[in-house]
């Protein structure tokens, strides 16, 4: 059984489940659980379908609770009737650990992929994942020591699974030629994250951004750049009021992120995993992110990390800026992003960017999460048959 609730979990489970058939070809795998589009196309059983529960924020978790504790309902029910061997839990905390306690109590063998950011905020859940889950897999360099100090032993480090697998399909004349750009001229990415409520409150200033920029360098031009589970017409109609300023210089491109990424010569992208696919091709950023009011309100104070973006975290200090919630305007976004234009601090942030992510190890963490995954299967095999 494996769990995941989110566009970037959805990827990292579904390559995980392509690790395990190709670890161990011997064995019929009957993979069932919550999925979003990745993880179906990988053949796992749709008992959830995540889509419908990727949301932010807690007036809208607010909203959908009826849809939560289906959700919950059905998992519990799919586990009790067809008894997974161990079940993978994939990142998706708020949901993920009340599911745990759930399936410890009831002897199911628990694995949890992709820690939860607890070093960030709310660090007392680490109580919950020691005493409900059987075996945890991190992917950030950090995150074993962090466990170590708290005396958790049963913490094993994989490395990031994007390390080796982030690259573009085609080239920056390739993309241009695609999009309609010139390959001579500046081109900025903006990326304003994947949820619906990102769209609307990250997109606005990323265009007061560029239209500020537009009016300093008219030359620059711009990629607004959707996520694969968004529709295209989301950007386009929160874009309308712009395109009298940008008609010429702006593209909404869908699909296409990483080629997008690898063209531009600087972005601006919403604090999450995109961040680290900008900083793994190269390209120098700026991390932004900004909240409802009443969410950063509630949930900002507790948030207890220096850093807020991956890229910072694993380089423990401020290599990208990071403009959150009353920072993040498009006047101050316009000129950081004009100052990633300048060749000198370009190409240093460039360099900075190769050597921080060395630290996330070797290409193949989904094959070594995977192999982890079938040591802990055959422990409980033998463990059974001794008994």
């Amino acid at each position: 059984m494996i769990v995941s609730g989110e566009p970037s979990g959805d990827a990292h489970a579904a390559s995980l489940v392509g690790a395990l058939r190709e670890v161990a070809p011997q064995i019929q795998f009957d993979f069932f659980g919550s999925t979003g589009a990745q993880m179906r196309t990988s053949g796992v059983d749709s008992i959830v379908n995540a889509d419908e529960l990727a949301i932010l924020g807690l007036w809208e978790i607010g909203r959908a609770l009826p849809k939560f504790w289906r959700a919950l309902g059905d998992l519990k029910a799919a586990a009790n009737e067809r008894k997974p061997d161990a079940v993978i839990l994939v990142d998706w905390p708020d949901f993920n650990l009340r599911l745990a306690r759930w399936l410890h109590r009831r002897g199911f063998r628990v694995i949890y992929y992709i820690s939860p950011q607890l070093w960030a905020w709310r660090s007392y859940r680490s109580r919950n994942i020691e005493r409900d889950v059987d075996l945890l897999l991190s992917i950030l360099p950090f995150e074993k020591d962090w466990y170590a100090a708290r005396g958790m032993t049963h913490v094993e480090y994989v490395g990031h699974p994007l390390t080796g697998e982030v690259r573009e399909r085609y080239n920056r004349a390739e993309f241009c030629r695609r999009h309609d750009l010139d390959p001579t001229k500046p081109i900025i990415a903006l990326l304003p994250g994947s949820r619906h409520k990102e769209l609307v409150r990250i997109l606005p200033p990323l265009l007061d951004a560029a239209s500020l920029i537009a009016e300093r360098r008219a030359e620059v031009q711009f990629v607004i750049v959707t996520a694969p589970n968004r529709k295209i017409e989301e950007a386009k109609a929160i874009a309308a009021d712009h395109l009298g300023k940008l008609k010429d210089s702006l593209r909404i491109i869908h699909h296409d992120t990483r080629e997008a990424l690898a063209a531009a010569d600087a972005a601006a992208v919403a604090s999450g995993t995109a961040t680290l696919e900008a900083a793994l091709l190269g390209t120098p950023l700026v991390i932004v992110y900004k909240e409802s009011a009443l969410n950063w309100h509630t949930l900002g104070s507790l948030i207890t990390t220096e850093h807020f973006g991956l890229v910072n975290l694993i380089a423990q200090r401020r290599l990208a800026t990071e403009l959150i919630q009353d920072q993040f305007t498009g006047e101050t976004l316009s000129k950081e992003l004009l100052s990633l234009l300048e060749p000198q601090r370009k190409l240093q942030m460039r360099s900075e960017l190769a050597e921080v992510m060395k630290k996330l190890g070797e290409p193949g963490a989904s094959m070594r999460a995977a192999q982890a995954v079938m040591r802990f299967i055959d422990r409980g095999s033998a463990k059974h048959r001794r008994d």
